[in-house]
């Protein structure tokens, strides 16, 4: 049970459920290759079957840690964040975002999109989700647009996505990892007859790396 200033804390995004960090390289869609340092938020409700962190899904097991101290591990290390989760957008993001570019650090968050997004953001990564749709309010403020291909209904749902997002937005699809090898020749074919879409891969894993 969460005591009550904890819970203002939480409320005021000075402290998050926080899950894991780690200082790595970028491995999917747009800045694959950078070094950035990740912020792996607890708390998710949009229901992936496929999600290869499920255990970042109950927020309450992941304690609620100060936001200062999180940023505090950043500074000196990188130069970009990515706020990840879960499902990031769940918590207030103004606090940390707000005191990340204080230092000059770019603010980068992947979202399914399902929830109001709070913070100012140098990137935003709307990964979209069949189970829990985003709010019409993510679709115009996306840099870019990454969808999941898991079985062929996916790129219908993919088009659906792409028609409600900017003209400058960026467009990747990205194999689901454990169906790569059946969709992955799919993804090319698709791709290749149309090219305003890219392939993102899960370079991270090929290279064996947080």
């Amino acid at each position: 049970m969460i005591d009550k200033n904890t819970q203002l804390l939480i409320d005021k995004g000075e402290m998050l459920p926080l899950m894991e960090e780690f200082y790595t390289i970028q491995g999917e869609g747009y800045h694959t290759g950078k070094a950035a340092y990740f912020i792996r938020i607890g708390g998710c409700d949009v229901g992936c079957h496929w999600c290869d962190v499920k255990e970042s899904w109950n927020a309450d097991l992941h304690p609620p840690t100060l936001t200062d101290r999180i940023v505090n591990n950043v500074k000196n290390t990188a130069n970009t964040v990515v706020v990840t989760g879960g499902e990031p957008s769940m918590w207030n993001l103004e606090y940390i975002t707000n005191t990340l570019q204080n230092l000059q650090i770019k603010t980068h968050i992947e979202t399914s999109g399902a929830y109001y997004l709070t913070g100012k953001w140098d990137w935003i990564c709307l990964s979209p989700k069949k189970t829990k749709l985003p709010l019409d309010s993510i679709y115009p403020k996306a840099h870019e647009l990454k969808v999941i291909i898991f079985n062929k209904n996916d790129f219908k749902f993919a088009e659906e996505q792409a028609a409600k997002v900017s003209e400058n937005c960026e467009l990747f699809l990205q194999p689901e990892w454990s169906n790569k090898e059946k969709m992955t020749p799919l993804i090319v074919d698709y791709v290749m007859k149309n090219p305003k879409w890219k392939i993102s891969l899960q370079t991270h894993k090929y290279l064996n790396i947080p």
